[in-house]
């Protein structure tokens, strides 16, 4: 497919979206007029809004640090505008804190080499942050604790990304993130979490975000991802760590003059999204068994640990595209977003599933019928 052609068949498939009776992954697509209209709806919003706008980080951006700290059982927390500068100050400030004189490298950081930074972030912690990386694995999961103990690389910060979205949004159980914790502590690492979509994984756990959080130095979580927002991060910590973090803000340029567009609609999303996850996740379940009675499909995770998942098909991404498509044009039914060949096997593609609020009403034979007729357009 030519990027004409891709173009355009992008275009096909926010169109088709926007107009769709029945949505089954995702959210429903909206033009800058419709986003615009949302967030004037917010004048009436539960926040004392007759305050002066935000100027470098006070007003409305002190709200939300206060909101989400207290969320995740922090003493604080910094706003930044991107995730990715979020979690290059974070692991800035532990790269400044030495070891208690145990060997290790305090410019060293252990994750997993499909992490976020890895993967997204055009090696940024190497080429801006001059920090290394090591794998204490490559399995499609986070590392165990006998995986860590015996890694024989020193390191001075551990990342944890929860879930781990590029293999499939998987989480560990709770007995064996503790003990990850546990050999943390043992050796003295800092534990980063990234928790970019942290908050749907309180419900796998079966705790709360305090208690996920609270053996953390230090967790950044997206204001997009999952909650809606426009945009915007923020990396929860002591107030020691904030205080750093919000000077390496500064320092990459993330100290801007107003945020609160994006700030409100954060806001407004921990209202709206937060109370409705459980649904979502408890869903997903249905969803993904629905969705893997089709022929030759593959649900990754099974059961889902999220609200989110992969589901494999055996065609070509290009012909699963124009599918999905051409169902969404001629019924109204848009079933998923973008596919994805799977690299060295031909023929196979994946999706991510994100089973939002739209979703909720959809019933097993539902999805069924609708994959039937989806997959008699290839």
């Amino acid at each position: 497919m030519d990027d004409s052609t891709e173009a355009t068949l992008k275009e096909r498939r926010f169109a088709a979206r926007r107009r769709a009776e029945r949505l089954l992954s995702g959210p429903r697509p909206q033009t800058v007029r419709e986003r615009l209209a949302d967030l004037a709806t917010l004048a009436d919003a539960p926040y004392d809004l007759d305050i002066p706008t935000d100027i470098y980080g006070d007003g409305l951006v002190r709200t939300l640090e206060q909101r989400v700290a207290a969320l995740l059982g922090k003493p604080d927390a910094a706003y930044f505008p991107t995730g990715t500068m979020a979690q290059q100050a974070a692991l800035q400030v532990w790269a400044a804190h030495r070891s208690d004189g145990r060997y290790s490298d305090s410019r060293t950081v252990a994750m997993h080499p499909l992490a976020h930074p890895e993967v997204h972030e055009r090696q940024a912690h190497a080429r801006l942050s001059g920090l290394r990386t090591v794998w204490p694995t490559t399995a499609p999961r986070l590392p165990t604790a006998a995986e860590l103990r015996s890694f024989d690389e020193p390191f001075h910060t551990l990342m944890l990304e929860l879930p781990l979205r590029e293999a499939g949004f998987v989480l560990p159980g709770w007995g064996e993130l503790s003990e990850v914790y546990d050999v943390a502590e043992e050796r003295s690492w800092r534990v980063h979490l990234d928790g970019a979509r942290l908050w749907e994984s309180a419900h796998h756990f079966g705790r709360s975000l305090p208690e996920i959080c609270e053996r953390a130095d230090s967790v950044y979580v997206s204001c997009y991802k999952t909650i809606g927002a426009h945009s915007g991060a923020l990396v929860a910590g002591d107030e020691e760590f904030v205080r750093e973090a919000k000077v390496w803000r500064h320092r990459y340029g993330g100290k801007l003059f107003q945020q609160w567009p994006a700030v409100l609609t954060a806001l407004a999303g921990l209202d709206r999204e937060l109370p409705r996850l459980d649904d979502c996740i408890t869903h997903a379940k249905t969803v993904a068994d629905a969705l893997a009675e089709a022929p030759g499909a593959r649900v990754n995770p099974d059961p889902p640990h999220t609200h989110q998942f992969q589901l494999w098909l055996p065609h070509p991404a290009e012909a699963l595209d124009r599918a999905g498509v051409a169902l969404a044009e001629r019924d109204g039914i848009a079933l998923f977003g973008a596919w994805r060949d799977a690299g060295p096997l031909p023929g196979l593609a994946m999706t991510e599933v994100t089973v939002a609020a739209d979703a909720l009403d959809w019933t097993p034979k539902e999805i069924t019928d609708a994959m039937a007729a989806f997959l008699e357009l290839i």
